[in-house]
């Protein structure tokens, strides 16, 4: 008994190191949102869209005719209903460059919402769909 003890404590530990998948992972395009209360339409000159992986998003400007291009990058880390962004990357000067931001998030069905005040006071609350 011993002897099959040993190696079955082994794998429940290795397991425990074993992180679910994230409800964010995969490819989502701006819908929309709220703005300070006001709404915030999408445009129709180009695509916002956002990949998350296990740790990581990049958010991309799709524009027809034009090279897609990184605007934003970071990490992120989940716990339940929040969302932690950082910021590391931005293609243009920004205030939240290596600041975290506390986002609250609901996932239903195939519609991401982020809602948060960012650091300069303003509410945001971001939709985003699954596209993959």
């Amino acid at each position: 008994m011993k002897k099959v003890g040993s190696p079955f404590v082994a794998v429940i530990f290795l397991c425990s190191f074993i992180t679910a998948n994230s409800p964010l992972k995969g490819v989502w395009e701006y819908r929309g949102g709220l703005f300070n209360g006001k709404l915030d339409t999408v445009s129709t000159s180009y695509r916002l869209q956002r990949t998350y992986d296990q740790l990581h998003y990049q958010a991309l400007v799709i524009e027809k005719g034009e090279k897609s291009f990184i605007y934003e990058k970071g990490d992120y880390k989940l716990n339940a209903d929040t969302c932690f962004e950082t910021q590391t990357y931005c293609s243009q000067p920004s205030k939240l460059l290596g600041k975290t931001v506390k986002y609250t998030y609901t996932v239903s069905n195939d519609t991401l919402k982020l809602l948060a005040r960012l650091p300069n006071g303003n509410k945001v609350e971001d939709h985003w769909v699954k596209v993959k």
